[in-house]
């Protein structure tokens, strides 16, 4: 068998045991009961574990060198390219450290659970703090050319990325948006509507119906964190949350059908192969926030959502439903956030987590850090951890570099509506009517078919015609800061 083939067998043995460890990890989040969690860290390690030593074997190096002189055609050619790069990484990565990671995401997710109902940060500081020196000993095994361990853990999920270019970039933003929302501190604050739970639910399916998923290839389920796993091409799996008095489990359904539509419209050749999934997770963030905010959020859309709200027994005017759904007023709460504040919640937990990796902020000071940087930013005053520094699962899980691809998500969403638009003029006679084929095949030509086959920012660049900037973002929040409740 040639070098390629076995390149080919080997990446798509490495495709499944990512989607099994994604089910395993869907599983646990969605149907495992608590006493389960012991037994999920031991499994979910020895997946790792396996995967590691798959994605780092010796024969994988040997392929590759045969296949730095032959002649390959443009897609073996970018699987190779991406290969060399993961297994060279990967390599770096003694196996005992892979799946010590492992179990400390899974004990830590766990842990994390616990401290949050409690509101006890000193329950969870261990396993932060275990998690915390997991990440740096992570990120310090793949630094080179003084990359330095947080950009290399930011490459995890973002390759290409420089932290000086978010520094940068959340330096502008920064500045920009809390004058924005200083402009609304005084309005009222925003109506809150008591949306029966059954009501949402039927709404919540009736809407993502509306828009293609059938019950063939996605499921929905509750999750205490919204999130979707991919576990094949046909085989999609949304989570959302509902709660009395608010409508944002139709935001929060939307923002995921973002991601799984993201997966389904890849190039089918790249099915079980290294590229066969999306580019990275701010380009994933990007579709949920484009779908989130440019349709769900939009005047023509609330017509739509008004509707499904209607038949499912809350009558509701559309202008209504888009005033609650598009008010601006800073809050404790990231996923509840609106979209011009949301971004300084993900500033804030960059500067925190890029101290903590560096050894500038000790864990146990994190809440009182969080708490400054709240003030700081959004004015606003945390009354208790599980509001604050605990509202997140993502450090529980040793995601680490993970938190800067929402608000990547959020500027490049905005940039690629903006192309979007100009190619294909205003959507929002087909919104009003919920039609929304144009919109997937736009993403499906200009980001989706290629899968991992272009970085973050060759992408953005493909897609738009430049690079990423803010202005766009800034344009789609100005309104929604001038607008009084």
């Amino acid at each position: 068998m040639d070098p390629l083939q076995r390149l080919r067998e080997r990446m798509a043995e490495l495709a499944d045991l990512g989607a099994l460890d994604m089910l395993a990890t869907w599983d646990q989040l969605v149907m495992m009961p608590s006493g389960g969690a012991e037994a999920r860290a031991n499994q979910l390690g020895a997946l790792a574990q396996l995967a590691h030593e798959r994605a780092t074997g010796e024969e994988i190096g040997e392929w590759l060198a045969a296949l730095e002189v032959a002649q390959l055609g443009d897609l073996d050619r970018d699987i190779v390219r991406v290969a060399r790069r993961e297994w060279e990484r990967s390599c770096r990565i003694p196996a005992d450290l892979a799946a010590e990671r492992s179990r400390a995401h899974a004990e830590g997710q766990e842990s994390w659970r616990r401290a949050r109902a409690n509101d006890d940060f000193a329950g969870f500081a261990p396993a932060l703090e275990r998690n915390v020196g997991l990440a740096r000993q992570y990120g310090e095994c793949l630094t080179q050319c003084g990359t330095g361990p947080y950009q290399e853990l930011l490459a995890e999920y973002d390759f290409g990325l420089e932290t000086a270019m978010l520094r940068e970039l959340f330096s502008a933003l920064g500045a920009a948006l809390p004058p924005l929302a200083e402009q609304v501190r005084a309005h009222s604050p925003r109506r809150q509507l008591a949306v029966p739970v059954d009501v949402q639910h039927t709404a919540v399916r009736n809407t993502l119906r509306r828009v293609g998923v059938d019950q063939q290839g996605w499921r929905l389920d509750v999750a205490p964190h919204p999130f979707t796993a991919w576990i094949g091409r046909s085989d999609t799996r949304l989570t959302t949350r509902y709660s009395d008095g608010n409508v944002e489990s139709l935001l929060s359904s939307l923002h995921e059908y973002g991601h799984g539509l993201y997966e389904r419209q890849i190039d089918p050749a790249l099915v079980r192969t290294n590229l066969g999934r999306g580019t990275s997770m701010s380009i994933h963030e990007s579709q949920s926030k484009l779908w989130e905010n440019h349709v769900a959020r939009s005047p023509a859309f609330a017509e739509v959502l008004a509707g499904e709200l209607e038949g499912a027994g809350f009558p509701l005017a559309p202008a209504d439903l888009h005033a609650t759904l598009t008010a601006v007023e800073p809050s404790l709460i990231r996923v509840s956030a609106d979209p011009l504040t949301y971004p300084l919640h993900i500033i804030l937990r960059f500067e925190l987590e890029l101290a903590m990796i560096e050894g500038e902020l000790a864990v146990i000071d994190l809440p009182a850090a969080w708490h400054d940087g709240m003030q700081r930013l959004l004015g606003v005053e945390v009354p208790s951890d599980a509001q604050g520094c605990l509202q997140d699962i993502h450090w529980g899980a040793g995601s680490f570099g993970y938190f800067p691809s929402y608000a990547l998500g959020c500027l490049i969403a905005a940039q690629l509506w903006e192309a979007m638009e100009s190619e294909l003029g205003p959507r929002e006679e087909d919104l009003r009517r919920g039609e929304v084929g144009p919109i997937k095949a736009w993403l499906a030509e200009h980001v989706h078919w290629y899968g991992r086959r272009l970085d973050t920012i060759p992408l953005i660049r493909q897609a738009t015609g430049r690079s990423l900037d803010i202005e766009p973002f800034l344009r789609y929040v100005a309104p929604l800061a001038a607008r009084t409740p």
